[in-house]
């Protein structure tokens, strides 16, 4: 389907590209001058003041943690014992391990055994 009689057979009036620029230069002015004004408000507001708080929980897992880095380390024991794992001759007694975790459980929420 062939669409006839398009602007009414006058022929196409050329574009005028200085016309076009004229009067795209005042907008493309103004949105530069919108954005450089955005920009000097915020350079010059106050900055946000963040703040961080730390539970009762946390500030003790913080002072645990210090503590442990600071704890002596028996190197020559450590070594000793990772020989005996890598070798297999490290044997776990089941019934000693249970009683040192309940023991610690205890202290650590306060229970009694």
């Amino acid at each position: 389907m062939a669409i006839n009689n398009i602007n009414n057979g006058l022929p196409k009036a050329p574009v005028d590209n200085n016309k076009v620029n004229s009067q795209q230069q005042p907008q493309q002015n103004k949105a530069a001058a919108q954005q450089a004004a955005a920009a000097t408000a915020q350079a010059t507001s106050a900055p946000r003041q963040d703040s961080v708080s730390l539970t009762q929980s946390a500030q003790q897992l913080n002072q645990v943690q210090k503590k442990s880095a600071d704890a002596p380390v028996n190197q020559e024991k450590v070594d000793k014992l990772k020989k005996a794992i890598q070798n297999g001759e490290y044997k776990v007694d089941p019934q000693s391990l249970a009683k040192k975790i309940a023991r610690l459980e205890s202290e650590i929420f306060g229970l009694k055994s």
